[in-house]
């Protein structure tokens, strides 16, 4: 099941910008999303970029002390953790001058090998959409509001206080 979706269209320099962002607290195929949003982008006549940069983010079987991991847990603050991403991808995708936005990202938990982010951006150049996609991985990693449980095998599990490195 994924949360409610949100999506919003907002003004970029270059006419209008359209962003999606979905919670999902069940995985989720990424391949099957980015699809769908490109065929929603067609449909809606919002198709008019050239390139695309995406980024598929999959959970680790180790832990950040090396040992197996069983699952990674997300926890969020509903409402406020929607309205941060947006304030995040939009500050990227205007600072880029990027068409299009699509951000999915887990809650719950997450086990190793499953999805945990996609971010596809459209722009009509290849290097904003680089420049962007990577700016906004970079923002969700640091500047989202999840907090992040490792569960290990042996039953244990540590809240996780830092990022994992670039």
């Amino acid at each position: 099941m994924s949360w409610p979706f949100y999506r919003r269209s907002a003004v970029a320099e270059a006419g209008a910008m359209e962003l999606r962002i979905n919670l999902h607290s069940q995985s989720f195929e990424p391949l099957h999303e980015l699809q769908q949003w490109q065929c929603q982008l067609h449909v809606e006549g919002h198709s008019n970029h050239a390139a695309e940069s995406v980024f598929i983010g999959r959970v680790r079987a180790t832990a950040a002390d090396g040992t197996s991991l069983q699952a990674l847990e997300l926890e969020h603050y509903p409402g406020m953790t929607e309205q941060q991403l947006e304030r995040l991808a939009l500050d990227c995708c205007h600072r880029h001058r990027v068409n299009s936005c699509l951000v999915q990202h887990r809650i719950g938990r997450v086990l190793p090998g499953e999805a945990i982010v996609l971010v596809a951006i459209g722009a009509d150049r290849r290097g904003p959409a680089q420049r962007c996609c990577q700016e906004l991985l970079e923002a969700l990693k640091h500047d989202a509001p999840f907090w992040k449980r490792e569960w290990r095998a042996d039953g244990s599990s540590e809240w996780l206080s830092g990022n994992t490195p670039l």
